[in-house]
């Protein structure tokens, strides 16, 4: 398994393509003028606590108020405040917390407006950007993550990532982790942890109490509210999240993100710093040379189209998202339908757990997978359907089928979903709409795989601008389908056909039905 991470950039945005064995699994966009990312921390004041809500409104600087509930102060925010009050009045130089005297922990059942008042400063992170008409959600539970650790200001907890099952590493990790700790900080070892030695969770953790220092410095004459600690580029955080020994490649195409990811890389993989390559191309942009605008344009429409003439439909509405699993017109070689509803919903099950990443859907997921009677099947899907997820970083819960063969998921969405209009104008008609027309050459292709299966010899009739596209060049997609099924396909433009309208003919002239 290789993973690849495509980066663009323009004026406007960067964008960051994460590809696995060539096909694309996660879409990220960084806005330049996007002022709210997850894990920023800011010093705000709290506009008006509401007892009913047992939250407080807070001015982040953001159009609507952020949102901070009362389980999200964490239980050392008396700590917290006074540290504030303390470091803007100047009376506190030293930002380690060796001497600093903690707080009592707030009552976890309390009422917010016991705790804060209209007005008061207060350091936040945000937790979930702003989605929709909502503001952010944040909290005062401050962490400050690196490549191994997350560093807990106001804390003295020491926690182990649950991923990391075996026993003696958990061991072995949390008795390094208590020797580097310093006082007054919680630590939570992340799971690409796991077989690190200590000078290597030292090196990061001191890199964590040096941002640390830094923001704290900028307290006594930070406007409120204003960001204070700002989360790494987006290049660098997705590094530090999913950076493995897997990784053959990192192509991208502006040359002062690549000199800023390759100093990253250096810091927390010296040895794969080689695989940073600054892309130059005057003729094909990056995203072109890598398949991946093909790609965005056939994976984010409302349906999509699987192998074996399998097909998704994804719905979108307030509440939830729906997907349904559809076989399609595929040729059955299975003995009957429980083996052919099987075979279609594992290669569903795949590009779901693909789909949910790259989309960034969160919230609630019901999937109608194809009926199936038997319970061990069902049990082999479900399974199935978590071990594909694995890897998904976001949290989730994946609830057994039902008795009517649906799966609920539950996702966690701290960004907004990932939604890229792959319809265009149909230039056949006034405010029409088509799908973008890359999508026909994939239908194109998969009718032909079924028809020349029954068929020796099928003409196809297409507009003149689809039948340039298929026979021109060398190779052209006819010459491929040629050394794939050992049959040539006659192609015949016909001007008379809209844009994206194709029939099959057969040798005497009679039409297939495709």
């Amino acid at each position: 398994m290789n993973k690849e991470l495509i980066i663009r950039s323009s004026s406007e945005a960067v964008d960051f393509a994460l590809l696995k064995d060539g096909k694309l699994i996660e879409l990220h966009k960084e806005e330049e003028k996007s002022n709210f990312q997850v894990g920023d921390i800011f010093i705000a004041k709290i506009r008006k606590p509401v007892a009913g809500l047992n939250a407080a409104f807070v001015n982040v600087g953001f159009e609507k108020d952020a949102f901070l509930h009362y389980h999200d102060l964490g239980p050392n925010l008396a700590s917290q405040l006074k540290f504030i009050k303390l470091v803007s009045a100047g009376k506190i130089k030293d930002f380690s917390l060796k001497t600093f005297q903690f707080e009592k922990e707030i009552d976890k059942d309390g009422i917010i407006t016991d705790i804060l008042s209209a007005n008061q400063s207060v350091l936040v992170q945000v937790v979930k950007e702003p989605i929709s008409t909502k503001g952010p959600r944040i909290s005062a539970e401050l962490s400050l993550a690196g490549r191994f650790i997350v560093l807990v200001p106001f804390s003295d907890r020491v926690s182990i990532s649950q991923k990391i099952e075996d026993k003696k590493e958990k061991d072995r990790l949390k008795k390094l982790v208590l020797s580097i700790k310093p006082k007054g900080f919680g630590v939570i070892v992340r799971t690409v942890a796991e077989g690190k030695n200590v000078a290597e969770l030292e090196k990061d953790l001191q890199n964590l109490l040096g941002r640390w220092s830094a923001m704290c410095k900028k307290l006594p004459t930070a406007h409120h509210p204003s960001k204070v600690l700002g989360e790494l580029n987006r290049a660098s955080s997705i590094l530090r999240d999913v950076f493995n020994d897997t990784f053959s490649g990192i192509q991208i195409d502006d040359e002062e993100l690549f000199h800023q990811t390759k100093e990253y890389l250096q810091e927390i993989a010296p040895s794969k710093q080689s695989i940073v390559k600054f892309y130059q191309s005057n003729d094909t942009p990056i995203f072109e040379k890598y398949n991946i605008e093909r790609q965005i344009k056939t994976s984010f429409g409302r349906t999509v189209s699987m192998s074996k003439g399998a097909y998704l439909i994804i719905e979108h509405t307030e509440a939830l998202h729906v997907i349904d699993v559809n076989s399609g017109n595929r040729s059955n070689k299975a003995t009957n339908q429980e083996d052919t509803a099987m075979e279609v919903n594992m290669i569903a099950a795949a590009e779901i757990a693909r789909q949910l990443r790259l989309r960034d859907m969160g919230g609630i997921i019901v999937v109608d997978f194809i009926d199936m009677s038997n319970p061990e099947n069902r049990k082999v899907l479900f399974d199935f359907l978590r071990e594909e997820m694995s890897d998904d970083k976001a949290k989730h819960k994946i609830l057994p089928p039902s008795k009517f063969g649906l799966v609920q998921i539950t996702r966690q969405r701290v960004r907004p979903e990932v939604n890229i209009k792959t319809r265009e104008e149909d230039p056949n008609k006034v405010n029409g709409e088509i799908e973008a027309p890359i999508l026909i050459i994939d239908k194109i292709t998969s009718d032909l795989e079924r028809l020349l299966k029954t068929h020796n010899k099928v003409v196809l009739n297409t507009h003149p601008f689809v039948a340039a596209y298929l026979s021109k060049g060398f190779p052209s997609l006819r010459s491929k389908w040629f050394f794939e099924h050992k049959k040539w396909v006659k192609i015949i433009p016909r001007d008379a056909y809209t844009y994206l309208e194709y029939h099959f003919y057969d040798k005497k002239g009679n039409v297939i039905s495709e």
